[in-house]
């Protein structure tokens, strides 16, 4: 994960941003870069074809997501929750990765 360029977004509630803002700071910590382009839609495709390694995401919506979801999967990568469990477009929060750095990521935002 200290080789890797990871990116998320922030929700709007102020809750979320908190919470949000909190696991940007362990990216930081622990990555070695993290981004913030403002659509998660972009950024699983970033994702799905290797610009970056990882993208997390809480509070976004199916549409968000829908799309860029099956392009990381279909790439190879992987999208669960952030407990490692499937992920479901209905319930966020999102992981999606390359497949190499997805557990590293989980153990991140585990704390």
């Amino acid at each position: 994960l200290n080789h890797a360029m990871v990116c998320t977004g922030f929700p709007y509630d102020l809750a979320g941003r908190v919470e949000a803002t909190r696991l940007m700071a362990d990216f930081v910590v622990n990555g070695q870069a993290v981004r913030r382009d403002g659509s998660a839609a972009l950024d699983l495709a970033y994702v799905a074809c290797g610009r970056f390694e990882g993208f997390w995401e809480i509070g976004l919506r199916p549409w968000d997501v829908a799309a860029g979801v099956l392009m990381v999967e279909e790439a190879g990568g992987r999208v669960t929750n952030f407990k490692g469990e499937t992920f479901d477009i209905y319930h966020p929060p999102i992981l999606a990765s390359n497949g190499l750095v997805h557990e590293q990521m989980l153990a991140t935002l585990a704390g």
